[in-house]
């Protein structure tokens, strides 16, 4: 079944209206007739409505609501990534997983080993392309939200960002050689501490992972150091590494 996103004003206790982008897609790309059944969210309560198309006109698409499905798809916990910038096109692959294991919030975070430099013309045409991919990521994991892709942030304004939120995360491959290490039985504990209505922030380095000063800043600022095992991930891995271990504790 397909999905698409509306404003909430388009959704009422009868009907559905789809405008934009999505009516050429519907008409012309998917050839959906009246009849076919949809699923949409408003993206904001996290519900998906069923409705069946009614009408379909070169500016919109007019839905019958059928039923609304309460319980979502969204994890129980509001889980953030920091990611610091990747080369290439690397982080329209994380932020595409990574949508769809649940996250709720991507911030692209410009760190001292990162490659790319972005000035602010750039970063934000790349934040516009950023967020679409996670718009289309949300489609078609038939999210109830789209997450938000942030400006790019320093790797300060990020740590100032996250300083509130419940669990703060730093995956970190010399975690195992740092005062009070705890391996990945403490990775584990932390992870299985995890409860629903908290929020997480999740830090990733970039190629090259972390400088040292970086990890004590973020030490420093009360976030927990964890390790991913014995093996050296990539900066594409490690963070649905993490998130795929939540998504497990909070689901299962």
């Amino acid at each position: 079944m397909h999905h698409f996103f509306v404003e909430p004003s388009r959704i009422s206790d009868r009907s559905v209206v789809i405008t934009g982008e999505d009516v050429n897609h519907i008409r012309n790309v998917l050839r959906l007739k009246a009849g076919d059944e949809i699923s949409v969210s408003n993206g904001v309560d996290g519900r998906e409505y069923r409705c069946g198309i009614e009408e379909i006109s070169d500016t919109q698409v007019v839905c019958t609501l059928r039923f609304v499905k309460e319980d979502g798809v969204e994890l129980p916990a509001r889980v953030c990534l920091f990611q610091g910038l990747p080369k290439g096109d690397k982080m329209e692959f994380v932020i595409q997983k990574m949508v769809e294991l649940g996250v709720c919030e991507i911030i692209p975070v410009a760190m001292k080993r990162c490659v790319v430099k972005l000035d602010d013309k750039k970063a934000e045409a790349k934040r516009a392309r950023w967020q679409g991919i996670a718009e289309a990521a949300a489609k078609q994991s038939r999210r109830g939200v789209v997450p938000r892709v942030r400006e790019v942030m320093s790797y300060r304004q990020a740590l100032e960002y996250a300083e509130n939120m419940d669990v703060r995360l730093v995956p970190y491959e010399m975690e195992e050689l740092m005062d009070g290490a705890s391996g990945m039985a403490g990775t584990r504990q932390v992870i299985d501490h995890i409860e629903p209505g908290q929020s997480v922030a999740v830090f990733i380095g970039p190629e090259g992972g972390f400088e040292e000063d970086e990890i004590l800043s973020a030490v420093g600022c009360g976030m927990k150091p964890i390790t991913l095992g014995r093996r050296i991930l990539r900066t594409e891995t490690a963070g649905m590494t993490v998130m795929a271990w939540i998504m497990y504790r909070l689901e299962s």
